[in-house]
């Protein structure tokens, strides 16, 4: 469980079509609703498929100041390998790496700890591959208990737009299954 008193600084890194931009603002929107204060920020090419996409989102007990544009991370996502050479120079020294266990090999991590959760099994388990990015999100809510996976549920359907509500059922399993899939890579990060 992580302490509130301090600010969490994430970054989410995937590729154009991951829904790394949509499970960042759930999460943002998540912790809003829990009392917290959060700001988000995109990065992505001008790809709409394969292109990198990183979303900056921090988190904290007061009132937030400057644009998140995080310089040292104290978490990440990992949902894609394709940029991570870029991306590891800003990945604090102690911070904690939450990838997708289908890329964990090729995540280099010379001093930060590695928790794995398989997000495109768990997606394709829920009803659709496209919903591992909320696998991937439930697993690092549920790591750092940062929000909880109701207040994630909430979000996520605020977010869908109307024109794709057939999801909504989808990425709640998929919420759910990460959320499960949490206490196996938390064992692991207690053993490692």
């Amino acid at each position: 469980m992580r302490e509130r008193s301090k600010e969490l600084e994430l970054i989410m890194s995937g590729i154009g079509g991951q829904g790394v931009q949509l499970i960042g603002k759930a999460l943002a929107l998540a912790a809003i609703a829990e009392g917290q204060h959060a700001l988000v920020y995109g990065e992505y090419g001008g790809e709409m498929r394969g292109g990198k996409s990183l979303v900056n989102v921090v988190i904290g007990p007061q009132r937030l100041r400057a644009l998140p544009i995080v310089a040292s991370a104290t978490h990440v996502i990992a949902q894609h390998q394709k940029y991570w050479d870029e991306i590891l120079p800003r990945v604090g020294p102690a911070a904690l790496v939450v990838a997708d266990s289908a890329i964990a090999e090729h995540i280099r991590l010379p001093t930060q700890k590695l928790a794995t959760i398989p997000g495109n099994e768990l997606g394709r388990q829920a009803g659709n591959a496209m919903a591992a990015g909320f696998v991937m999100l439930a697993g690092f809510a549920t790591l750092t208990g940062i929000v909880t996976i109701d207040s994630l549920i909430a979000a996520m359907k605020q977010l869908v737009p109307s024109y794709r509500r057939q999801h909504i059922e989808t990425n709640e399993r998929a919420l759910r299954l990460g959320a499960e899939a949490a206490a196996s890579a938390s064992a692991a990060l207690a053993t490692a």
